[in-house]
C-alpha cells in the first residue's frame, strides 16, 4: 500500500474495530509527546470522526519536546472538530511517588514509572469518557526490539500503527501533512532527564534496525538479537504456572 492507502485502511480499521465492540466505545483516548509515533496514532484517530481525546502529560519534560506536544494539539485542534486535547501536569505526582519510593530508588524503575502514570491516567481520562486507549508504538519497538514500557505505553486497548516499520511511520507523518518540526525531530521516549534519544539508547538507528528485522545476514543482525532478547518477556505471553490434574 502506499501512504495514502495505509492512512484510509487504518481510520476504517479503528472505526470498524470500535463499531464492532460489545459495548461501543463512545471516545478514543490517546497520550502525545510530540514525537511522531503519536502524532501519527493521533491523527488517525482524529480522521475516524470519532470523538478523539489527545493528553499531554509532561513529567519533568524537556521544553523542546513539550512545545512540540503543545504544537501538535493546536495543529489538531485547528484541523479536527472531534478532538479535545487537554495537558495534565504530572510533575506533582511523580514527585510524590518517587520521594515515597525513596528506599528504593532506581534510574531505570523511575524512568519506567513515568511512563506507567502516564497509562494510569490514559485509563482514568478513558473511564470517564466510556472510551478506549489508543496506542502509539510502531512494528519495529513493539515486535522487534521490544522498545517500551511494560504496563506503561505498552498498556493499551488498540495499535493502529504497530505493523508500522518506523520509516512507514515517517511517511504516513508527511502524507498526513504533520508538522515538519515534528518528522524531523529526533526520536525520544521522554523518560530519562538528561534527554536521551531512542537511536542513543538502542546503539543503532531505525533503518538498521528494520534492516536487521529483516535480513538475517545483516551486519546488524547480531545486536538486534541481543536487544531482542533482553526485551522478550515484554512481548511473550505472561508465564504461567499450569498446576496439573
Amino acid at each position: 500500500m502506499n501512504p495514502s492507502e495505509k492512512v484510509n485502511f487504518i481510520t476504517n480499521w479503528i472505526k470498524n474495530y470500535v463499531n464492532e465492540m460489545p459495548s461501543k466505545a463512545q471516545s478514543l483516548v490517546i497520550g502525545i509527546s510530540g514525537g511522531i509515533d503519536s502524532s501519527v496514532s493521533s491523527t488517525l484517530s482524529a480522521m475516524t470522526g470519532l470523538k478523539t481525546i489527545v493528553l499531554s502529560m509532561p513529567i519533568k519534560q524537556k521544553s523542546n519536546q513539550h512545545d512540540l506536544s503543545l504544537k501538535h494539539q493546536d495543529w489538531l485542534n485547528n484541523k479536527f472538530e472531534n478532538v479535545e486535547a487537554h495537558t495534565i501536569n504530572l510533575d506533582g505526582l511523580f514527585s510524590a511517588f518517587s520521594s515515597s519510593l525513596s528506599n528504593f530508588d532506581n534510574e531505570h524503575g523511575m524512568a519506567n514509572s513515568r511512563a506507567r502514570l502516564r497509562m494510569t491516567t490514559l485509563y482514568q481520562v478513558a473511564a470517564a469518557n466510556k472510551g478506549i486507549v489508543v496506542g502509539t508504538g510502531n512494528k519495529v519497538e513493539d515486535f522487534g526490539v521490544g522498545f517500551y514500557t511494560k504496563y506503561g505505553d505498552g498498556g493499551v486497548d488498540i495499535s493502529p500503527i504497530a505493523d508500522c516499520n518506523k520509516t512507514e511511520v515517517w511517511e504516513l507523518g508527511k502524507e498526513l501533512g504533520i508538522l515538519s518540526e515534528i518528522i524531523k525531530a529526533a526520536p525520544t521516549d521522554g523518560l530519562w532527564d538528561d534527554g536521551r534519544t531512542d537511536e542513543g539508547q538502542l546503539g543503532l538507528q531505525y533503518q538498521e534496525l528494520e534492516e536487521a528485522m529483516n535480513n538475517p545476514n545483516s551486519p546488524n543482525r547480531a545486536k538486534y538479537e541481543t536487544i531482542r532478547k533482553q526485551n522478550l518477556h515484554k512481548m511473550e505471553p505472561i508465564p504461567v504456572c499450569k498446576i496439573p490434574n
